[in-house]
C-alpha cells in the first residue's frame, strides 16, 4: 500500500510518516511538500519515503505525486496555511492554500482512480459557538479566515463523498502538539512557544489572562489514528472530533510545565488576540465509535516527550 501524504515534511506530517512506515502494510510514502513551513530535516532517515518539492496549487504536481510508485491507495491532506493570526493578516492567501488547495486535491484523486482521502479540519470551525463540549453536529460559527478556510475543507471533503463516491474522511484537529513543531516563526502554536522561552529562561507569553481552555492532543495520538484509519479505510459523510475531551487552561498548562521541569515559569501577559477562541473541548463520542482501540497519550506525558524532543534539540544545535 502505498501513501500520498500532503504537507509531509511538516509537523504533523513527519511524524505521521514515521508511524506509517512501521506498518508492514505500508509499502511507501509519497510527501508533497512546497517547505514553506515544512523542513527536509524532518524527514532524516526514513527510508521508504520520496519527497516531492512542489505545491498543492500545482495540479500537475499532484498528478506527479498521487501516479507515483504505481499509484497510491490513500491521501491525507495535512498541507495548508496554518494559524488564525496568519489568516488575519493575508486571508486570501489562507484560502488559496486551504480550500482551492483541497479542492485541488480531491480533484486529483478523481483522476487517479478515487483512493481514500483523508483531510485536516480543526477546531477553529466552531468559533463562536459557546457550548460545551463541541460536538460535530453543532453549528459551525468560524470567526476568522482560517476558521472559515477550514470549513470549506472539510466541506468539500464530504461534498465529494457524497457527489462522486470518493471515499473521504475530514477530521477537525484540536490544538495537536508534539515533537518537530516548530517555534521560532510568528505564528507557532502556544506549547512549543512556552516550551523554547521556558528553556531559555525567559518569561511565557501569554495572551488574554491565561484562563482560556484548549483541548491539547499530542501528536503521536493525532499520528495513530490518521494510521489506522488508512489501514482500515475508514471514511465518515460527516466530520470527526480528533480530540479526546481534555479541556486545560492556559494557567493549568503553565503550572504541569513547571512541575516537569522542575522551575518557576514567569509569565508575561499580552492582550487577547482577533480571532481567537475563548474555551475548546472536544466531544469524542463520534471518534470512540470509530476508532474503539485507540488510546490517547496523556497530557503529562505528552509535554514531557515534547519537552524532552526540545531540550535534545538545543543541545544538538549548541553541540
Amino acid at each position: 500500500m502505498r501513501v500520498v501524504v500532503t504537507g509531509g515534511a511538516g509537523f504533523i506530517g513527519a511524524n505521521l510518516c514515521r508511524e506509517l512506515l512501521r506498518r508492514p502494510e505500508i509499502d511507501g510514502v509519497t510527501v508533497l511538500d512546497d517547505l514553506s513551513t515544512g523542513f527536509r530535516s524532518n524527514l532524516d532517515g526514513l527510508d521508504g519515503v520520496e519527497l516531492i518539492e512542489d505545491t498543492i496549487l500545482d495540479p500537475s504536481a499532484l498528478d506527479s505525486a498521487l501516479g507515483h510508485g504505481g499509484g497510491a491507495q490513500a491521501v491525507v491532506h495535512l498541507a495548508a496555511r496554518a494559524s488564525v493570526p496568519r489568516s488575519l493578516a493575508d486571508p486570501m492567501a489562507s484560502h488559496e492554500a486551504n480550500a482551492t488547495g483541497t479542492l485541488n486535491v480531491l480533484e486529483a484523486a478523481r483522476r487517479h482512480g478515487n483512493p481514500q482521502v483523508i483531510v485536516a479540519s480543526s477546531s477553529s470551525v466552531y468559533g463562536a459557538n459557546p457550548e460545551l463540549p463541541k460536538r460535530e453536529d453543532m453549528a459551525p460559527m468560524p470567526v476568522s479566515p482560517y476558521a472559515v478556510s477550514k470549513l470549506a475543507t472539510e466541506s468539500y471533503a464530504i461534498a465529494y463523498g457524497h457527489s462522486f463516491s470518493l471515499p473521504t474522511l475530514a477530521f477537525r484537529f484540536f490544538n495537536v502538539f508534539g515533537p518537530l513543531q516548530a517555534a521560532d516563526h510568528a505564528y507557532a502554536a502556544v506549547i512549543p512557544v512556552f516550551t523554547a522561552a521556558a528553556l531559555r529562561g525567559q518569561p511565557l507569553p501569554v495572551h488574554g489572562d491565561g484562563r482560556q481552555t484548549r483541548d491539547f492532543t499530542y501528536v503521536g495520538t493525532v499520528t495513530q489514528v490518521l494510521t489506522e484509519a488508512v489501514l482500515r479505510g475508514v471514511t465518515s459523510d460527516r466530520p470527526v472530533n480528533l480530540a479526546f475531551g481534555t479541556r486545560v487552561s492556559l494557567l493549568q498548562l503553565i503550572e504541569l510545565m513547571e512541575s516537569i521541569i522542575g522551575t518557576t515559569l514567569h509569565r508575561e501577559h499580552a492582550p487577547t488576540r482577533a480571532g481567537d477562541v475563548r474555551d475548546s473541548q472536544a466531544d469524542q463520542s463520534r471518534l470512540r465509535a470509530l476508532f474503539p482501540d485507540v488510546v490517547p497519550v496523556p497530557l503529562e506525558e505528552g509535554l514531557q516527550a515534547t519537552i524532552k524532543w526540545f531540550q535534545d534539540a538545543s543541545t544538538a544545535a549548541v553541540g
